[in-house]
Order: C-alpha cells, then structure tokens, then sequence
C-alpha cells in the first residue's frame, strides 16, 4: 500500500510538471518579442537564471522589492529564506515545503492585478537586478543571438517577471512559472506547478515541439543539479557556475564548465541564492506568476 501510495504520488508530481511545462510554453510565445532577428530556426539556448544569468536569486530580489513596499512581512521573507536554506544544503526537494511556500504565497498573491505586480517588476529590476547579470554569461547568449539563434531564459521565477529580465537582455522570451488568471487578476491557483526541475524538461520540450527545433542542436545552461533534467534533453550542456553536485555530473558527462565567480564574490552571492530561489520560488513566485514563473 505504501509502494503504490509513493508511485501515484509520483505520477501525481509528473503530471503537474508536465502541465507546468506545456503552460509555460505557451505563455513564452505568448510574451515572445518578434523582433530579434532569427536565421538558424533548428537551433535555440536556453538559459537558467538564478546564479546562472544573475547573481543570486530572482525571486529573492524581486521579494526584497515587494517588502520594501509593504507587501508582504519581513517575517515571511524570512520564512521563506528558512525553507530555501533547508532545500538548498538537503540538495533534494523536499515536496511538503514546496507545498508550505505555495499555500503560503497564494494567499497574499490572490486578488491582486497582474498589471500591477508586472508594473512593479519592472522598478524592481531597475533597483535591485540590473546590476546583478552576470556579464559572462549574457556574452554567452550574445553568442548565441549573433549565430542567429533565439535565447529563451527558463526559470522556476513568476513568468511575468522572467519577461522582464529576458527583455532587459535582448533575448527572445522566457519560460516560467504560470499562475492563473481571470479578467487580469490572479485567482490564487497555479497552472501546473512550479517551473522546477523535471517541469523546465518539460517546457523546453514542448517550446521544441511547437517552434520546430531540434534539441541536438540546442545548448542548455544551469548552475544546479535541480537542473540536470533540462540539461539532458539538449544536445549540449553546460554548467555555469555550478553548484557540488553539478559539477560532479558536468565532469562524469563530459559536459562544458565556466566559473564567473572569484573568491569573496562568490561567497558573496552565495546567500541570497540560499535564500531565494526555492523557497521564494515555490512561495512569491508560486502565487505571483503565471502559474506560478521556474
């Protein structure tokens, strides 16, 4: 009873990955911006962001933005940093927390207009992630838009906000968390789950399937092991910025490695990713997003 308790539960969590990823999909070419000139159509990059593209935690900034402005409790920020913390040194998701953080986030992020959390993305990036790109990386995905490939940012953070950011950058969209919506406020509800894990797999397959390409041509960014699901399912993958056990499956398979980080700065943006991407993720971005991004 319990074998087969922990198989539905494993179906269950396959199913809402997969939903994730399809609904992330649709909302990337939904955002898609159509004037980055495009001449390799079979091939694409698609990029993680938190310490991959920037430094530290997406959702982590973008929860400092709404604290400031009253949005939520600084006891909360810290809730959700606590939860982020255990994930990140557990290595591994811990499934009942990831459900804390998104009941938690939903009952703040329902009822509010999504214009109005897309508007305060906006001044929130200007304050408190501009300056956090990593200029490595983003000459990475210049590389690949001046081939005449198109750059996709995928993030388990709100896809409201992973627009912005690829936006920001020049690159062609995002896929991210989705969080439903009725008449442009959010219900509370996400589409799927978060874009976490085996979900981002999932919507780069999908955005694959409906942009026609070919993923033995496409290269695949992360500093995660979280992330190895989408690494694989590309023909190239490589590991920026990589975290333990990422590094050890990037040497194990051959795969690419580039380090921006050098000493003090790296243990520097070394806390704000603990207290981000998963916590907030599953918990801001989880009621915020289109969801919920990751």
């Amino acid at each position: 009873m319990v074998k087969r308790r922990v198989v539905e539960g494993s179906a269950e969590r396959e199913r809402r990955a997969a939903l994730a990823g399809e609904a992330s999909a649709e909302a990337a070419l939904a955002g898609a911006r159509e004037d980055t000139p495009t001449t390799d159509l079979t091939a694409a990059a698609f990029f993680d962001v938190d310490n991959t593209m920037m430094m530290g935690a997406s959702i982590f900034h973008f929860a400092r933005g709404l604290a400031a402005r009253k949005y939520f409790k600084n006891s909360d920020l810290a809730g959700f940093a606590w939860q982020q913390i255990k994930f990140r040194v557990g290595g591994r998701e811990d499934p009942q927390s990831v459900k804390a953080s998104r009941e938690q986030a939903l009952s703040f992020v329902a009822g509010r207009s999504v214009a109005e959390l897309v508007s305060l993305g906006e001044e929130i990036y200007d304050e408190l992630m501009a300056d956090k790109i990593w200029t490595g990386t983003q000459a990475l995905a210049r590389m690949h838009l001046d081939a005449g490939q198109r750059v996709w940012l995928v993030t388990a953070t709100p896809v409201e906000l992973a627009r912005i950011i690829a936006r920001r950058l020049g690159l062609t969209g995002a896929l991210g968390t989705v969080s439903e919506s009725e008449n442009g406020i959010y219900t509370g509800k996400l589409v799927g789950d978060l874009l976490h894990g085996r979900a981002k797999a999932h919507a780069v397959r999908a955005l694959a399937a409906k942009e026609g390409l070919d993923l033995r041509r496409c290269t695949a960014y992360s500093d995660s092991v979280n992330d190895v699901p989408m690494l694989s399912v590309v023909g190239t993958a490589v590991a920026v910025n990589p975290d333990s056990g990422l590094r050890d499956t990037a040497r194990q398979r051959g795969w690419e490695i580039r380090d921006f980080r050098t000493g003090r700065k790296a243990a520097r943006i070394g806390v704000p990713s603990v207290l981000g991407a998963g916590a907030l993720a599953g918990a801001i971005a989880a009621g915020l997003a289109y969801r919920r991004r990751g």
